[in-house]
């Protein structure tokens, strides 16, 4: 399984681009749909009742804000030698001989600095969003409008964890995007895309929203990303994902593919976290977000059960780190966030979005599920460290995936070793297998109550329902495990 930037890194000699023409502008209420159905023959000489969208009247009034942009990278400006080849005139007689020290350049090595991209003008002063993996290690940025005009941008800033880049050309009066709501964006809705693949600029494409609220492998949790079945190519990186009323809902940024290319299933960043790192590009140069201090997980329908939560919603909080935030207000591991300021939570990869778009310093109210019944919590945020990565715990002790020693709990299917850490697992079958619990887990708490010894462990099985959460220490990590008793 790949996930990759669909960005351009031309292996073609040279690319003719097809330039489309600009037209005027009309505006349009926020609320008008651009997009018109047509009936589909039923092949019985009427029509059937399925209508589909004509995109034609969206792409005549939008594609004037969409742009192509080519970035380079910096040739070689020195020889082996140290003897200077660029400025030269080639009729300069010390062209030749300067040309012949020169070092001959890989075909390979000349593709990778190129990069072909697209993007979209959000201000009518020339600010343009695209994508910062367009723009990765180039030097030069070129900006081609709709109408063909050229411009040279100025990288304003870039995100990494977000993959959002702001651009600033020197220009006025352009034709700018309608932002959209992300919220409304409904499953199944359709969207178009519009871009420059393989630097074909100004070409349309379109699908459906087939998810929201995705998180990637080994991507920031920053983003729930928009996922689509628009055709998106190498080229329509950082170009924007439409509505039917012809506002942008998202950047168009990656793709699921085994080959490189468009597999049906590709991934757009929501307008609105976008938007909001634009603005701190804009401002400040850099992007500075908050954070709590929790590690969460996702509620699980079984673990709902066991907190006594009706349905699988919200945050769970696995782990709380010290001297932050959340530990300065009593915020504890089995606490559930259902809501921020008022605003559902529905899984875990909401809290992060709304609280990283948030500066540091801002109070927030956090609805919070605790011991069966919710409750609010005031939180102040602080700035979140450059460093995301946790510090390691201890080291489990080797002794704990040794045969035998510890006790069993045949209700559970586990046998336990009580260590300086907690109830190291010993074998686990039965309900703890198909738990997910596995040789080497460290059990910490029982239906949140702590647990070191078989009395303890017993004790809280006993008190717990038919479905209890279990908090074991995976390596470096903490994670809840729902535990099914009835076998």
């Amino acid at each position: 399984m790949k996930f990759v930037f669909p960005y351009s890194a031309l292996a073609l000699a040279a690319v003719f681009l097809l330039h489309g023409c600009g037209g005027g502008h009309d505006e349009q209420a926020a609320s008008e749909v651009l997009v018109q159905t047509v009936a589909v023959p039923d092949g019985q000489g009427g029509t059937a009742t399925m209508l589909l969208p004509d995109f034609i009247k969206l792409v005549e009034q939008e594609g004037g804000a969409v742009v192509s942009i080519q970035a380079s990278r910096d040739e070689q400006a020195m020889a082996d030698t140290g003897m200077p080849l660029d400025g030269l005139p080639e009729n300069d007689p010390f062209y030749e001989f300067f040309k012949r020290l020169q070092p001959h350049a890989d075909p390979a090595e000349q593709e990778d600095n190129h990069n072909f991209g697209s993007g979209f003008i959000i201000s009518p002063d020339g600010y343009i969003l695209t994508n910062t993996h367009v723009l990765s290690g180039m030097d030069n940025i070129k900006v081609v409008l709709n109408d063909r005009r050229e411009y040279r941008a100025v990288l304003v800033g870039s995100d990494t964890q977000s993959d959002v880049a702001l651009l600033k050309i020197d220009a006025q009066n352009l034709q700018v995007v309608k932002i959209g709501d992300v919220k409304a964006l409904r499953v199944g809705e359709w969207v178009a895309a519009i871009g420059a693949p393989f630097g074909f600029d100004n070409s349309v494409t379109a699908g459906i929203v087939s998810a929201k609220g995705r998180s990637l492998p080994n991507e920031s949790h920053m983003t729930p990303f928009i996922q689509t079945d628009v055709a998106i190519n190498p080229g329509n990186s950082g170009g924007p994902l439409f509505n039917l009323k012809g506002q942008v809902v998202g950047i168009n940024s990656q793709i699921y593919s085994q080959s490189g290319g468009f597999m049906g299933i590709s991934f757009a960043i929501p307008i609105d976290v976008a938007m909001s790192v634009a603005e701190q590009l804009r401002t400040t140069g850099k992007v500075q977000r908050a954070r709590i201090g929790v590690v969460i997980q996702e509620v699980s329908y079984d673990l709902a059960k066991s907190f006594g939560l009706q349905s699988a919603n919200g945050a769970l909080i696995a782990e709380v780190m010290p001297d932050g935030p959340a530990a300065q207000v009593g915020l504890k591991p089995g606490d559930i966030v259902l809501s921020v300021n008022g605003e559902a939570v529905k899984s875990s990869n909401d809290l992060p979005v709304l609280v990283g778009m948030m500066p540091p310093g801002t109070t927030l109210t956090l609805g919070i599920w605790r011991d069966g019944k919710q409750q609010d919590v005031a939180v102040v945020l602080a700035a979140s460290q450059e460093n995301h990565t946790l510090s390691a715990r201890e080291s489990l002790p080797e002794y704990i995936v040794g045969e035998g020693g510890g006790f069993a709990v045949e209700q559970a299917g586990l046998q336990l070793l009580p260590t300086a850490q907690g109830l190291a697992v010993i074998h686990a079958g039965g309900p703890a297998q198909r738990a997910g619990l596995r040789r080497g887990d460290v059990v910490l708490m029982v239906d949140r109550q702590p647990v070191h010894d078989k009395e303890s462990f017993l004790r809280a099985l006993g008190e717990a329902h038919d479905t209890v959460a279990l908090l074991v220490r995976r390596g470096d990590s903490k994670v809840f495990v729902a535990l099914d008793l009835r076998g």
